[in-house]
C-alpha cells in the first residue's frame, strides 16, 4: 500500500482528497495547521495527522514517523479572495513560503515524489467572455490570485531546474455538502432568516464554474498519475456555466423560500466578473461524470437545512 500525503487534509477539500486517495488505495497522512480527532480524521480516511505547518521541520517530524510519501497532494494555503485583501503578507505566507519549504523539502528528501498543487481559476483575473484555456495568460486581479501564481511559479522553477516531477490544478468555484462558507452557505444562512426580500452583493449576471468537491478531489488525486518536470497545468471545473442569478434561484427553490431576491450591483473588490473552464485539455483528469449542479445543491442544501436546525 502506497502511502500518499495531503497537505491542508483537515481543510474541505483536503477531507475530500483524502477520502479519494484512501478509495484508491493509499494510506493516507495529513499534515497542518489545528488538532483533529481520530474519528474524525478516519471518516475522511486519514490514517495519521501531523498539527503542523507545512515547514521542513514538520515534513521531517512526519517522515519520521510513516516514511517518505510516494506522492503528496499539496492542499494547504489561502483558501479566499476577500482573506488575502484583508491579510495579504498571511496570504502569502500560507500559500507562496509553504510551497516553496515543501518543494524544496522535496528536493533534498524525496525527489522522486511527485507533487500535485491545488491552485486556483483567480490566477486568470478578470476580462474573460468565454472559458478559459489552462494555457492563457495569468492575470490575477487579487492578492489571493497573485500568490496562487507565484505558487506556481515556485514549483516550475524547481520542477525545471531538479526534475521534480510536478502538475497543478486550478480549481474554479469548488462547493458541496457541509462547507461552512462562501456563497452557498452564506446564501443558506440568510434564507434561513429571510422576509420578503433577500438583497444579494453582485449584479447576478458574473457567471462562475461549480464544481462538486468530490469532484475536484478525482481531478487532484487522478494528475498524479501526469506530474513531470513539465509541470502540466490542468483546469479544475466542469465547462459549464452558471450566472449567479440563477444559481440563487436553484438554491432558493431547493430551501425552498418564496422570499424575492436582489441584486444590489454592488461588485467585490478582486472579485473576476466571468470565470469559466475549458476543459478540453483537462479530460484526462476529470471524472467519468460530474455530479450535476441541481444535485449537488439538493446535497448541499439538505446538510445546511439540518446544520441550522431546519429540518
Amino acid at each position: 500500500m502506497a502511502d500518499a500525503w495531503v497537505t491542508g487534509a483537515r481543510g474541505y477539500i483536503g477531507r475530500h482528497a483524502a477520502r479519494e486517495l484512501a478509495n484508491r488505495g493509499h494510506r493516507v497522512h495529513g499534515i497542518g495547521h489545528g488538532a483533529w480527532v481520530q474519528p474524525d480524521r478516519e471518516a475522511a480516511g486519514v490514517s495519521s495527522w501531523l498539527n503542523s505547518g507545512v515547514t521542513a521541520a514538520g515534513l521531517d517530524v512526519l517522515a519520521g514517523q510513516v516514511g517518505l510519501p510516494s506522492v503528496i497532494l499539496h492542499l494547504a494555503g489561502g483558501s479566499m479572495v476577500g482573506a488575502s485583501i484583508a491579510a495579504p503578507r498571511e496570504d502569502f505566507e500560507r500559500t507562496v513560503t509553504a510551497s516553496a519549504e515543501l518543494v524544496e523539502w522535496v528536493r533534498t528528501r524525496a525527489p522522486t515524489t511527485p507533487i500535485v498543487a491545488a491552485s486556483s481559476a483567480a490566477v486568470y483575473g478578470d476580462g474573460w467572455d468565454r472559458p478559459i484555456p489552462a494555457d492563457a495568460a495569468v492575470r490575477p486581479c487579487s492578492p489571493y490570485g497573485a500568490h496562487k501564481a507565484a505558487m506556481e511559479t515556485v514549483l516550475a522553477g524547481y520542477a525545471r531546474s531538479f526534475g521534480i516531477r510536478v502538475a497543478i490544478v486550478r480549481l474554479f468555484s469548488v462547493y458541496g455538502a457541509g462547507l461552512e462558507k462562501q456563497f452557498i452557505w452564506d446564501l443558506c444562512c440568510r434564507l434561513a432568516g429571510a422576509g420578503a426580500e433577500l438583497q444579494i452583493d453582485g449584479t447576478g449576471d458574473e457567471t462562475r464554474d461549480f464544481v462538486y468537491a468530490s469532484d475536484a478531489a478525482f481531478m487532484l488525486a487522478s494528475a498524479a498519475e501526469h506530474a513531470s518536470a513539465e509541470m502540466p497545468v490542468f483546469n479544475g471545473g466542469t465547462g459549464d456555466p452558471v450566472t449567479m442569478a440563477s444559481l440563487a434561484g436553484r438554491l432558493a427553490a431547493a430551501w425552498p423560500s418564496s422570499c424575492a431576491l436582489r441584486f444590489s450591483g454592488r461588485v467585490r473588490k478582486g472579485d473576476p466578473r466571468h470565470l469559466i473552464a475549458d476543459m478540453r485539455a483537462s479530460a484526462v483528469i476529470a471524472p467519468p461524470t460530474f455530479v450535476s449542479l441541481d444535485a449537488g445543491i439538493a446535497r448541499a442544501v439538505e446538510v445546511a437545512r439540518a446544520r441550522l436546525g431546519r429540518t
